[in-house]
């Protein structure tokens, strides 16, 4: 082993050479590695469920209620099931493919169950909570309780 093989050169690992190794092969590994590095960081972050924040929401507040909008393109509102349990909306359903496999050659599109649970931050009305489904958005209006309503305090602020 020659000692310019223990110098990094200014990398910043190290690569370690074998002889036997054929160059165009090792240059292949390092170049996988240097890939592999770099769409690490792009990875989404999985939620609990492990569905990766699909579908995505939004939610929104007013003085008295919670909207929450999620985008379900390609389904039907027989397709999707909305629940309330213990101050979370569960938002779950099935996205079916249209084609069989054998003849895919690329797909990109996500089929198959999903579910996301959303944490409320404030209590509701369950009786009077409305769903609706239309081009593809779900929207979910969610009433604030009479008592998440009065426990918002106006606070007001003294100038010095």
């Amino acid at each position: 082993m020659a000692v310019r093989d223990l110098i990094p050169w200014g990398r910043s690992h190290a690569v370690a050479r074998n002889e036997s190794t054929h160059p165009f092969l090792a240059l292949h590994q390092e170049m996988n590695r240097v890939f592999d590095d770099f769409w690490r960081e792009f990875r989404p972050p999985a939620d609990a469920s492990g569905s990766f924040g699909w579908p995505r929401i939004e939610v929104s507040e007013t003085g008295s209620e919670l909207t929450v909008e999620a985008e379900l393109p390609g389904l039907d509102e027989k397709d999707v099931e909305v629940l309330l349990n213990q101050g979370t909306l569960v938002i779950r359903g099935e996205k079916k493919s249209v084609s069989e496999d054998k003849s895919r050659h690329l797909s990109e599109r996500f089929y198959g169950r999903f579910e996301r649970q959303i944490p409320l931050p404030v209590d509701v009305e369950e009786d009077k909570t409305v769903a609706t489904f239309k081009k593809g958005v779900l929207n979910v209006i969610l009433p604030k309780s009479r008592e998440a309503t009065e426990k918002t305090k106006r606070i007001a602020i003294a100038a010095e």
